[in-house]
């Protein structure tokens, strides 16, 4: 039985980034709490794939490919979410693609096409989904932030840390300018999550894994399962007096001095 807290049914959510990672993820979580879903991925296979596992749970879920950096295509998606549904209950804008050059180096269009991607989608998002919970008077909406929103990575990030740290202060403004009309926003700030991406760069640079882990307390990688409960908690009445929050999920990453002692270590 699910917790009436923790209680999605009824509920429909909107979910980028669908098909694998954090995404995929996220979804899952909210359609094991209830939810239905729309499913949001330029990877229409793999967002299928994500589909048939929801649909196992007995939950419905529709299938829309849509690069996020096309505010055309944004509004289109939308269009489609209001034939299938009718309505949007919760929104998480999981996608987008970073790009590392070092500042001396990275092109003029290489920095927009990570606005593009990170911000500019991201709003798109968030302006076409704040629209529908308005007229609802009800809502949340998470944006997948970054560490790298309220910290420097360095490692040719200037890029996507602007962009991220775009994400954080938009999280801020609209759940200021929207919080009194019943809609909440929120961001999720991971550090480094395992996915194809970050699989590929530990590859590339086995040293890597030791130097993030030596900054990561709790002693591992994050995991997207890691983002299940937050992401039901968010979407639902548990956190209905929570908005505008940027909250780390990092396993204490944030939280110690570059100089600290991990664990048991004395």
């Amino acid at each position: 039985m699910i917790p009436t807290l923790f209680d999605l049914r009824g509920k429909v959510a909107l979910v980028t980034g669908s098909a694998q990672g954090l995404g995929r993820a996220m979804v899952l979580a909210l359609a094991e709490a209830g939810a239905d879903a729309l499913l949001v991925d330029r990877n229409e296979v793999g967002s299928r794939e994500t589909a048939a596992s929801i649909e196992r749970l007995g939950r419905r879920a529709v299938v829309v490919a849509c690069d996020v950096s096309d505010p055309a295509r944004i509004r289109d998606l939308f269009r489609h979410l209001d034939a299938e549904f009718g309505r949007i209950d919760f929104l998480g804008n999981v996608a987008g693609d970073g790009i590392l050059r070092p500042p001396e180096d990275i092109s003029l269009e290489d920095v927009e096409r990570c606005w593009r991607n990170l911000v500019l989608g991201r709003f798109c998002m968030c302006q076409e989904a704040g629209r529908r919970m308005l007229a609802a008077g009800s809502g949340s909406i998470v944006n997948i932030g970054s560490l790298a929103s309220v910290t420097a990575l360095g490692r040719g990030h200037i890029a996507y840390s602007m962009a991220m740290g775009a994400v954080a202060q938009m999280t801020r403004e609209l759940s200021t300018e929207w919080a009194g009309r019943g809609v909440r926003v929120n961001a999720i700030l991971p550090a480094q999550v395992v996915n194809p991406s970050l699989e590929k760069r530990l590859s590339e640079n086995p040293a890597l894994r030791d130097m993030f882990l030596s900054g990561i307390p709790a002693g591992r990688l994050g995991q997207p399962d890691d983002i299940k409960g937050l992401s039901v908690f968010l979407a639902s009445e548990a956190s209905r007096w929570i908005t505008g929050a940027l909250i780390p999920m990092d396993g204490g990453n944030l939280a110690a001095n570059a100089g600290a002692t991990m664990g048991r270590t004395r």
